[in-house]
């Protein structure tokens, strides 16, 4: 099903560029800044919620300060794809596990992980990850650093 273009006009983009730089950035500044009321700044925000433009807003935890320092991407291979569900059911019972993918191409599913160190990440993939029924193996690509961390444009 294909979504439908929101249109958004000068006034929106500038709200939603501050709140995407800071969601804390107070409402009222932001009126005061482009000359509307707070009240019409909170109209225009739930029409862009009800569009489903916004999909929420949350506190972004740096998992280094909880001594998660080694990030993963897991391509996984599925034994057969009628799998999925339930391939997909017992990843959701792993903490470490934060996004998961059904991909096209080499693997059925791109997972990305938090760990604290390698050993951390061998005993999760070993002990958990690949013990999965329906997952037939698995590669992983540990990040070494990264650079870009940005949501779409306006």
């Amino acid at each position: 099903m294909k979504e439908k273009e929101l249109k958004i006009d000068g006034i929106d983009r500038i709200i939603l560029k501050h709140l995407m730089n800071d969601a804390r950035t107070p409402i009222l500044s932001i009126a005061r800044e482009i000359g509307i009321s707070g009240a019409a700044i909170h109209q225009r925000l739930r029409k862009l919620e009800s569009s489903s433009l916004i999909a929420g807003s949350k506190f972004i935890i740096n998992p280094k300060v909880l001594g998660y320092s080694t990030l993963a991407f897991v391509g996984i291979f599925l034994d057969t794809a009628s799998k999925y569900q339930e391939v997909i059911k017992r990843l959701k019972e792993i903490p470490e596990v934060v996004e998961s993918h059904y991909t096209t191409g080499n693997y059925s599913i791109v997972i990305k992980i938090l760990c604290k160190n390698n050993e951390h990440l061998m005993a999760l993939l070993s002990q958990k990850i690949q013990s999965i029924k329906g997952i037939a193996s698995t590669e992983t690509f540990i990040s070494l650093d990264q650079k870009i961390d940005r949501q779409i444009k306006l």
